[in-house]
């Protein structure tokens, strides 16, 4: 039993690197890749197409494939547990479906950060927003920047850089914070439900 576990858990971390490489061509949709590429894609797209079922779509921002990821993990932690210790425990899974979740998560407010820094970045270097990289960016950052500015400033004007800054920083208290929580969390599910 232990040895199936080990090399399901070998293969769902092989499907994985698959469908990373897959994302990322995503990225470069002008390209043609060939045979190898085509291969690719009717391995790993019937899987992410059915997570694309889902509204996971925000703007030009697709999320499908990190649920797609994040539940390919949580099968990959299973196996591999099951393959390490030949059982697994309620609470193991638990913290296993938190780790999963709380590492989407992560991702999402890391890559916002990011996104918020950049735009900093280029208001302070009065860059051309008008330019498509930006254009992106901002198209990226604008709701962010709305929906933290609405709850932290309620109905009051706040210039731009403001606005900004709070919101990068709001950002990374809860990037922080709550990765102290899970972290927490994650070592208590872990002990208990024997």
């Amino acid at each position: 039993m232990q040895v199936l576990m080990n090399i399901l858990s070998s293969l769902t971390s092989l499907y994985m690197l698959l469908i990373f490489v897959r994302i990322m061509l995503t990225w470069f949709s002008g390209a043609r890749y060939g045979k190898p590429v085509e291969l690719l894609c009717q391995i790993t797209d019937p899987y992410l197409d059915w997570f694309r079922r889902f509204p996971l779509r925000f703007g030009i921002l697709d999320l499908s494939p990190i649920l797609a990821l994040t539940v390919l993990s949580m099968a990959n932690n299973v196996f591999g547990t099951l393959g390490l210790y030949g059982r697994i425990t309620l609470g193991i899974i638990l913290a296993m479906l938190l780790s999963a979740v709380w590492s989407a998560a992560a991702f999402i407010l890391g890559f916002f950060i990011v996104i918020l820094i950049l735009r900093f970045i280029a208001y302070l270097a009065n860059r051309d927003v008008y330019r498509s990289f930006w254009g992106i960016i901002d198209t990226l950052s604008q709701p962010v920047l709305y929906r933290i500015n609405r709850i932290i400033f309620r109905n009051r004007l706040v210039n731009y850089l403001t606005g900004l800054i709070v919101s990068i920083a709001v950002l990374l208290v809860l990037r922080l914070g709550l990765g102290v929580l899970v972290r927490l969390l994650i070592g208590v599910l872990s002990r208990s439900f024997l």
